[in-house]
């Protein structure tokens, strides 16, 4: 992979993209270069692996501002935070009592200062911890069949996911210990009358730089791996859920986790049924002598055939509801319902006494619909 190419121009956007442009332009060149579409085409799996690291990382608020803010050397800004202090607190301690200024100030000095120079504690303490990482989340889209997602489902799915090269544990390559820094990972610099320390240039705090690149990932620390998954599926998911499978994402770093596999939930259309959060819509045909007299009639459902009541005198159009036939509420209790929508249907051929009859009726009835409406 070509480290120095730009993650924005890998996706073909503006540094000032918006999030839902960036998956947009991801999902039409993964498409294009997805290892399933173009097999046994290096290049093709290269660019695959090169935007989805781009999509990775633009998509993820915190990724994206350390990536804007250090370039390519964001994983290293990320693990080791920007600067450290080294007596800042004892200094301005110092300062403070030879003063004899009169004042007191409370909590830690370096933290009250810290922002003049771009590091917090939790950088600091960032910076000098070392060991097992947990490996990266993977977000995968995931399609589900309208009768599934009702029901609920177990699954096997096949997925081709990016992962860390087990090889050189997603360095890209053979390492010895930074001979800038002695593997301490930060040099030190001249602050005036602080001592101030920030991540070694050379291995961007890592304490270990790059001698070679890997046979198995090119370099690049990463490499594309087919798994087969079980999933549940569990009743009531709807497009937009997730379903979170915990330590099936990327490997872990220096031994550590596993991340998780995300799948985000689209859920396929329905010919008849229209679904509307936890309820179910449905329009069904009906006499309109069922809809004047009154009438139990069968009707589908995502459950079965249910009896529903037309009561005397239905309008068409109007919606009769049965309640807990719809969807059941993922993460709560309870099911949704269905709605059925009354469309009247009147003959189109009508026999002599058929004719008559509604004659009869036609003659008898002294209401205006009509009365209503202006002149």
């Amino acid at each position: 992979m070509d480290q120095a190419r730009d993650f924005y121009d890998v996706l073909g956007v503006p540094r000032s993209a918006a999030e839902k442009d960036i998956r947009k332009a991801y999902k039409r060149l993964a498409r294009k270069y997805h290892p399933d579409v173009n097999p046994g085409d290096k290049e093709a799996e290269r660019r695959f692996k090169e935007i989805t690291e781009a999509h990775n990382v633009l998509t993820d608020p915190e990724k994206r501002r350390k990536y804007d803010e250090f370039g390519r050397a964001y994983q290293h800004a990320q693990q080791s935070g920007q600067w450290q202090t080294g007596n800042f607190d004892d200094f301005l301690r110092h300062f403070a009592g030879a003063g004899g200024t009169g004042f007191t100030v409370g909590g830690s000095f370096s933290d009250i200062f810290g922002d003049l120079f771009g590091r917090t504690a939790a950088g600091r303490q960032q910076a000098q911890t070392r060991g097992p990482r947990q490996g990266e989340s993977i977000e995968h889209e995931l399609e589900i069949p309208f009768e599934e997602a009702i029901s609920g489902a177990q699954r096997a799915i096949s997925l081709t996911i990016r992962d860390r090269c087990a090889t050189c544990d997603g360095v890209g390559g053979q390492t010895k210990t930074c001979s800038a820094c002695g593997g301490s990972g930060m040099s030190r610099q001249s602050g005036g009358v602080f001592n101030i320390s920030a991540a070694c240039p050379r291995c961007h705090g890592a304490g270990r730089e790059v001698t070679g690149r890997c046979k198995d990932c090119g370099g690049s620390g990463e490499v594309l791996r087919s798994r087969r998954i079980n999933v549940r599926i569990p009743p009531g998911v709807d497009t937009g859920k997730r379903i979170v499978l915990r330590g099936e994402g990327a490997a872990g770093a220096d031994g550590g986790p596993r991340g998780d596999l995300i799948l985000r939930a689209k859920v396929g259309e329905h010919p008849f049924f229209k679904r509307h959060g936890a309820d179910i819509h449905i329009e069904v045909p009906v006499k309109f002598t069922e809809a004047a007299l009154g009438a139990e009639i069968d009707v589908p459902s995502v459950r079965g055939t249910a009896k529903l009541k037309i009561p005397a005198g239905t309008k068409n159009g109007q919606v009769l509801r049965l309640r807990g036939m719809g969807v059941d509420k993922m993460g709560a209790s309870g099911r949704g319902d269905e709605l059925v929508k009354v469309v009247l249907v009147t003959p189109s051929k009508l026999t002599r006494e058929q004719k008559e009859c509604l004659e009869r009726v036609a003659a008898d009835w002294t209401e205006d619909p009509r009365k209503d409406l202006p002149v």
